[in-house]
Order: C-alpha cells, then structure tokens, then sequence
C-alpha cells in the first residue's frame, strides 16, 4: 500500500506544480502584454524537470517514483514490474493526477485553462491531430528510454532522479508549443476534465500516444540487454574436404600406432614366456643334478 501512496502523491505533486507554473507563467506575462509562447515554454519545461528530480528523490525509495503510466508499462513489459503492481500504479497514478488539477482549479478559481494537452486550436502551433500522435509517440520514446537506462536493481536515486528530471525538460523544451508535451496519461487526464472544452475529446491522443511510445522504448531496451548467443561457424566446399582428409589421415596415424603398439606388446609377451621358459628348464636341470648326487651318495 505504501508504493501506491507514493505513487499518488508523486503524481499529483508534479501536475500541481507543472501545470501551476504554466498557468501562472501565461497569466503573468499575457499581464505584461508579452507574447506568452516565448516567454513560457523554459520556465514550463524547468519547472516540469525540476519537480519530477524532486518528486523521485522524495518517493522513489518507496516505489521507484514512476508518476506516470507510460513508464509503468514500459517496466511491466522490461520485466521489472508484476502485473498486480501496474494495474495498482497506473490507478494510484490517474487518480493523482485527476486529485491535482481538481485542486488546481480550485486554487485558480475555475476560471482559466489548465495547462491541459492539445492539438488544433488548442496548441500554439495549430498542430494537426496526426502530427500530435507522431510527436507525442517520439518525445515518449526518447523521454521512457532514458528512464529505462537508470532504473536499474541496485539504482542510484539522485542519478535516477537527475537523468529523468533533464530528460522531461528536454522534451518538454521541444514539445510545449506542438502539444503542451504530455508523454504522461496522468498529467493530460486530470486538466482535460476540470478544463472541459475541446481538449477532452482530444485527451485519447495523449494517452494512447505516450504508451505507444513507451511500448517502443521497452522493446528497445529488451532487445539492447540481450546477451548474444554463441555463433557456430561451418566450413564449406575445399575448406570442409580438407577437414575431412585431414581427420582421415589422423585417423589412419592412429590405427597405425595402436598396431605398432600392440606387436610391441605381443613381442615382449614372447620374450617374457621364452625367459621364463629358460629359467624353468635351469631349474629343473638343476634339481635333476641334486638328486643324482643324493643318489651317488646313499649307493656310498
């Protein structure tokens, strides 16, 4: 229970203050009479960095601090996560989220947007739909690949916390003024329904995009991580006739020796028997001449 608390309160940490600051951002410089896009797009994506380094150095003893259900997906198909867990964070994660813009609202009054994720007349671009799919399917991919490349077992929580903090705020540097830059369900779900409007019936789009891409970062990773089997090289042709001949003629060494070998052997066996043969033909003459002499001496 404690890593989906974490998981929630990680989450609703970073919608709150990443879309609070671009909400605050644009009130203060349409105030200033400033173009907001120039002014908005660093603070937004510093912001967004900095509070997920935070939210991880914070939570991620506890969970791995995820906040985001495109990462959790890319975990379960890396094998570093159960089913049972994923389905808990992703809820834990939405819930988060949806709890974050609820309070953003309040706290602005009902009376702004949200920071919430768009395309068309809602993005400062006029991106079309097909555009913000491919945009948001690449940020997600390069965004879950740099995640994937320090979670790791025996993790380092200030690394893991500093390569994913830099790496939203690089792809948020680029994606604000296509998509306001989702690569996170969570953080379009929640503004999309206190925002209402057109944005929610273009929420799909950043919520199918972003586990695209996180589909394509895991396979990425499994596939950099595989061991490299063991290649059996086969000769052919000359090569293989000339392996063939050289094991015959070995062979034939072989049979050659072990011939050799075994005359050698009979040979002593021979020499052995002829000795012993000799010997017992002493002997026995030996005996022969004893006894004769015992005779002659008895006759005396």
């Amino acid at each position: 229970m404690r890593k989906y608390i974490a998981e929630f309160l990680g989450t609703a940490i970073l919608v709150l203050i990443g879309c609070g600051s671009a909400v605050g951002a644009n009130a203060m410089f349409s105030a200033m009479g400033l173009l907001p896009a120039a002014f908005t797009t660093l603070s937004t994506a510093v912001a967004f960095g900095l509070t997920l380094l935070v939210v991880i150095c914070i939570f991620g003893r506890y969970s791995g601090a995820h906040v985001n259900p495109a990462v959790s997906l890319a975990m379960l198909i890396s094998k570093k996560m159960t089913v049972r867990d994923f389905f808990g964070y992703v809820i834990a994660q939405l819930a988060g989220g949806t709890a974050a813009a609820a309070l953003l609202s309040v706290i602005m009054g009902g009376t702004t947007s949200l920071f919430a994720n768009g395309y068309d007349s809602e993005s400062t671009f006029g991106t079309s739909m097909e555009m913000a799919l491919l945009i948001e399917i690449v940020l997600t991919f390069i965004f879950v690949t740099a995640v994937l490349s320090v979670k790791k077992e025996d993790e380092n929580i200030t690394v893991t916390a500093a390569v994913s903090g830099a790496a939203l705020a690089l792809v948020s540097l680029f994606g604000i003024p296509f998509t306001g830059t989702s690569v996170n369900p969570a953080r379009s779900l929640g503004p999309a329904l206190f925002q209402g409007d057109e944005v929610i019936s273009q929420v799909w789009v950043f919520i199918v995009a972003p586990l695209v891409g996180a589909i394509f970062a895991a396979l990425l990773d499994l596939f950099m991580k595989r061991e490299p089997k063991k290649r059996k090289w086969r000769r052919t042709g000359k090569v293989n006739e000339s392996a063939e001949d050289d094991a015959a003629d070995l062979s034939s060494e072989q049979e050659a020796d072990s011939e050799s070998l075994c005359e050698k052997q009979e040979d002593e066996t021979v020499q052995e028997e002829g000795d012993l043969s000799e010997a017992d033909f002493r002997s026995e003459s030996e005996e022969a001449e004893e006894g004769a002499e015992q005779n002659s001496a008895c006759r005396r």
